[in-house]
């Protein structure tokens, strides 16, 4: 796989690109947020700092967004809520804190890699429809009231695993593991912001219920959800 490595710290840099390498990863490292928007087209995931020397990581990951699904892993030092928010709002696939363990890191790698191979594969035509509310599955598109919505990757990743479950309770355990490979609480927060936003987008309360005590419907709620 090729990486593309956004850091301007030549140590932490270096130790990336090795480790990377002995797992079988070639590494393009640059130190600039312009050079990101160069050379994505030869990546396959994008490691980003966010303290780069030219720009703030999270206006380059807004530009690249505008342009590429490039899966991205937000490697930074930056660890307030704020930020972390806005950096999976804004697309990112990932959010890691400096500093984390190598394990970690590549465990974070392969989920969101595997993950993107999936998204991409050929699949047949799917189209889940509720009231008002399109989901092509295959397309990756959402129309609500005829008009289309644009979701972030994560968010309609999200809505996908929901829609392809629709009328059926989807723990919160589930979608986890399922988009982001990891059930645990350590991702938990980033559900939640993703799911706040999603509703935002949509516009339709009753179309993903929240089932107290379990986790998620694609579908109207009932008052035996709310009680």
């Amino acid at each position: 796989m090729q990486v593309l490595l956004a850091e301007d710290d030549d140590g932490v840099a270096a130790a990336l690109v090795e480790a990377l390498y002995d797992h079988g990863h070639e590494t393009r490292r640059v130190r600039y947020g312009q050079d990101v928007l160069t050379y994505h087209r030869s990546s396959d995931l994008l490691l980003l700092d966010l303290g780069l020397p030219d720009t703030d990581g999270l206006d380059v990951l807004r530009a690249l967004r505008a342009v590429s699904d490039l899966p991205v892993v937000v490697l930074t030092a930056r660890g307030d809520e704020r930020s972390v928010v806005r950096g999976l709002r804004l697309g990112a696939d990932d959010y890691l804190v400096k500093p984390v363990r190598l394990a970690e890191l590549l465990a974070r790698i392969d989920t969101v890699t595997r993950r993107n191979a999936a998204r991409h594969a050929p699949t047949a035509a799917r189209t889940v429809r509720a009231a008002d509310v399109e989901v092509e599955l295959d397309a990756r598109r959402v129309r609500v009231g005829g008009a289309e919505v644009e979701l972030t990757t994560k968010e309609f990743d999200i809505l996908a695993v929901l829609a392809g479950r629709a009328g059926t309770a989807v723990s919160r355990e589930q979608l986890l593991d399922e988009v982001w490979g990891d059930a645990h609480h350590g991702v938990s927060r980033s559900l939640d912001v993703h799911l706040t936003q999603l509703r935002a987008k949509l516009r339709r309360p009753d179309l993903l219920t929240t089932i107290r005590g379990f986790g998620y419907r694609f579908g109207a709620s009932t008052r035996a959800d709310e009680d």
